[in-house]
């Protein structure tokens, strides 16, 4: 015969005497461990403090209206409804994408090259040139932001002064949209374009040799190889490059602001998203709308990041 219903609940695994013993075995798992846990926790305090408390609080304060030492007041979505309807917003989107568009696709091009030529067997010196090429990635921004602020100063630059020698009238390339963001471009292509070029070596370098001798044996060409076994094997590591460019072109700062200043220059030719954002936060004190900001370029660059990934990927299932 069966078991009587009501002496089944004793072992029933929900019950709260089960729980109450799980609770304690987990806790005296805790104290068990005690000082691992504690060597681990300086991590988790400051992530909590640096890391999650201010993206928690950057979203509570977008929905609020504060000056940054006054009283906050709620907002509602007054803030975000703004953001979408101001001209200067949407302005800041199109140069950041522009910019983006002028700077990642040339960036990862050169970086391609500059990977086969390092992977190369009749390069010599090829740690040198590596080191080299990454040196820009750890160069201040600000440094080089000047650097090139010379270089296409409109009056004394280096660029208009080599244009002279060639009889050719000056530009005035930072009075100028495109020659403001032409400058940025070329700075980002100049500080990345070494790291991606590192990146690419190590994919290369991972591809088996044994895959290009057995091509060569069925006859492929150079071309062929390039195109069959080099980037498919190539587009994981392309993938995350493509994505980390969006992540970093997204956010362009540094440079816009050294070369213009805070308004993006003539016509906010240079007026990016991140600049955008800290002109309203930290120069006119909306700090409750610079969130909001923040929170839009969020969203702008997991949109931007998640179609650059179906691109890639979705060529990689084709070739499949």
């Amino acid at each position: 015969m069966g078991q009587p219903l009501q002496n089944r609940t004793q072992f029933d695994p929900g019950s709260s005497m089960q729980v109450s013993e799980r609770k304690q075995g987990l806790a005296s798992e805790i104290w068990k461990h005690r000082k691992e846990y504690l060597a681990i926790s300086p991590f988790y305090i400051l992530f909590a403090v640096f890391g999650l408390f201010p993206i928690l609080f950057s979203m509570y304060l977008s929905f609020q209206r504060w000056d940054g030492i006054g009283v906050m007041t709620f907002n509602g979505l007054n803030n975000y409804q703004f953001m979408v309807t101001d001209p200067e917003f949407w302005k800041a989107v199109r140069n950041t994408l522009l910019i983006w568009i002028y700077s990642t696709i040339p960036m990862l091009f050169f970086a391609l090259i500059i990977a086969f030529l390092l992977n190369a067997s009749f390069v010599r010196f090829r740690t040198f040139f590596r080191i080299g090429y990454f040196l820009p990635n750890v160069t201040s921004l600000v440094a080089v932001a000047i650097v090139f602020s010379t270089v296409f100063s409109n009056n004394y630059g280096l660029l208009n002064y080599v244009l002279s020698l060639f009889g050719l009238s000056p530009v005035e390339w930072l009075n100028k949209t495109w020659g403001i963001q032409l400058a940025v471009s070329i700075m980002v292509i100049w500080r990345w374009v070494g790291y991606n070029a590192i990146i690419y070596l190590a994919g290369l370098q991972s591809i088996p040799t044994v895959l290009y001798e057995a091509a060569k044996i069925d006859g492929a060409t150079g071309i062929q190889s390039f195109f069959r076994i080099t980037i498919p094997n190539l587009r994981p590591i392309i993938l995350f490059t493509v994505i980390t460019s969006t992540i970093g072109g997204m956010q362009i700062f540094t440079e816009s602001q050294v070369l213009v200043g805070n308004d993006g220059g003539v016509s906010g030719g240079g007026l990016t998203i991140v600049l955008y954002l800290y002109r309203e936060a930290f120069v006119n004190n909306y700090f409750g709308y610079g969130s909001a900001v923040g929170w839009g370029m969020f969203l702008l660059i997991a949109l931007f990041s998640l179609f650059n990934w179906r691109v890639v990927q979705g060529g990689g299932a084709k070739d499949e």
